[in-house]
């Protein structure tokens, strides 16, 4: 399986186009992922990392020995960060409002994708990661913001730090918000704050690439949920110009006239962008087009969200980054229609080790998280 999954280009008809070519593979995987998920019984599993070498040796780790482990971080929580897998255990906590491209998938659908982060961070940190998908209805079936801020509260003494998954907005933004501040441990929304930072990274990057300057160009930012209002934000705080930057949602571009975020008060970081971007209150994506250098698109998945006629319209050596999942916005590259002159550079999508500058051979197996207050990415 692996020499096929190695070749997998290769098995194509040669008359595939690299659109055919990219849902084949879709198609292929997801079968792949239904077949071994099932063979395996999902993902992950728990193993001791002590010793066993006789029965004598669970008096030691468990009854009666661990009583002194038990008083000891009675006496001082910190201690549980050495003499516990705490300092090295995440917890995957979603909701699965917002599972990839998917939707709401109901707390179970969420397993795949949680468990499939816990393979992450072991694989390429070292840390031990559990996932936690929640029911976070209430009695009419809508969700509460204030059941999952609840429940992390009361696991945070068994975990080193978590990861909030894959919910929707507008619930994300205020959970984040609020546990950032009520807990002891790192809170990060990965959805927001991961790939915020990487997207950033790779903006930098590529601006450097075709010798420009991020407080210079013009940024069209396609979607307007966690990722790309966070994006936005730190664009801005690394130099970007409000003044400069557009965001679009499904109804139009952000900007002051927009009553939906300006009376709800749950989109309170939409309405921020709004009174800070695009001042010349631009509505349409053709004229938000003209002349950009920059397009982020974290929106719907497509085909054709985003049109190659607007791209067309961006402004010579234009930077684009395409990050729906699972499908990708863009089909095959001869229907970017620049125009004529006109340099179109095109980056790796999810840049996360290219803009981190690691390659294969970087894999950190050994991480520790500590229980010093960290400084949190804001």
């Amino acid at each position: 399986m692996s020499n096929i999954i190695e070749n997998l280009d290769k098995l194509f008809p040669e008359s595939f186009d690299e659109s055919q070519k990219a849902k084949a593979k879709t198609l292929f995987y997801k079968q792949l992922s239904l077949f071994a998920h099932e063979y395996y019984g999902g993902k992950m599993q728990t193993l001791p990392k002590v010793p066993i070498e006789s029965l004598n040796w669970f008096n030691a780790w468990y009854t009666p020995g661990v009583s002194a482990i038990s008083t000891t971080i009675r006496d001082n929580n910190d201690r549980s960060f050495q003499l516990s897998n705490r300092s090295n255990m995440v917890a995957v906590v979603s909701d699965s409002t917002r599972v990839l491209g998917d939707g709401d998938c109901t707390p179970p659908g969420g397993l795949g994708v949680m468990e499939g982060k816990a393979l992450i961070m072991k694989y390429l940190g070292g840390i031990d990661a559990t996932a936690l998908c929640i029911d976070s209805r209430d009695e009419n079936g809508e969700h509460q913001p204030d059941k999952i801020i609840d429940f992390v509260k009361m696991v945070q003494p068994s975990f080193g730090a978590v990861n909030l998954e894959d919910i929707s907005q507008p619930n994300c933004f205020r959970v984040l918000d609020e546990l950032r501040e009520a807990c002891d441990i790192p809170v990060w929304h990965d959805d927001a704050q991961g790939t915020a930072c990487v997207t950033l990274a790779g903006v930098l990057n590529a601006l450097k690439l075709v010798g420009k300057r991020l407080d210079e160009v013009k940024i069209v930012l396609y979607g307007s949920g966690a990722a790309n209002c966070s994006i936005a934000r730190l664009m801005m705080e690394d130099g970007a110009k409000p003044e400069n930057i557009i965001l679009f949602d499904s109804k139009g571009a952000l900007h002051r006239n927009r009553e939906r975020y300006k009376n709800d008060p749950r989109y309170y970081p939409q309405w921020k962008l709004c009174q800070t971007t695009n001042p010349q209150c631009i509505d349409t994506e053709e004229e938000a087009f003209k002349g950009a250098d920059v397009l982020v698109a974290l929106s719907k998945p497509g085909p054709d969200t985003i049109k190659p006629e607007w791209v067309s319209l961006m402004a010579e050596k234009a930077i684009v980054f395409v990050c729906a999942n699972p499908r990708l916005h863009r089909g095959h590259r001869s229907r970017r229609l620049p125009q004529p002159g006109q340099q179109l550079r095109l980056l790796p999508l999810h840049p996360q080790r290219h803009a981190a500058g690691l390659g294969p051979q970087d894999h950190r197996r050994d991480g520790c998280l500590r229980r010093t207050r960290h400084r949190q990415l804001r």
